[in-house]
């Protein structure tokens, strides 16, 4: 699939958010790359064989304080590779891109991946 493509997905997973979720997406960029970094991948501590197909980078809003003002913006980065190989189909992708963006943007609602596991979302 190309990148234009991917992005569209991404877009399109952002814009099926509830809008009460869209109106508090504050100070996020959500971008797209090919791969994972060395240091992304060291940040979540994978090994070789370990897949990373989103990774959230940022302040959750709920940790945020009165003093939280003037930072840069989070970061949630979308890996198109991995995702892609994970998939069979072009629907496998958009289901899969629809619950990646969706995982990240829990993350930046401060929602852990233990209580994604707990509510069944991960």
């Amino acid at each position: 699939m190309d990148t234009d493509r991917f992005e569209e997905l991404v877009a399109k997973a952002i814009e099926t958010l509830p809008e009460e979720f869209r109106e508090q997406l504050e100070n996020v960029d959500i971008v797209v790359a090919d791969e994972p970094t060395r240091a992304q991948r060291r940040a979540n501590r994978l090994g070789p064989r370990d897949t990373l197909r989103g990774r959230y980078e940022g302040v959750p809003q709920t940790e945020r304080t009165q003093s939280y003002d003037m930072v840069m913006p989070d970061k949630i980065t979308i890996f198109q590779i991995p995702i892609e190989e994970s998939c069979r189909s072009d629907s496998q992708i958009v289901a899969l891109v629809k619950r990646v963006v969706r995982h990240e943007i829990a993350h930046h609602f401060g929602i852990s991946d233990d209580r994604l596991r707990d509510i069944g979302r991960y």
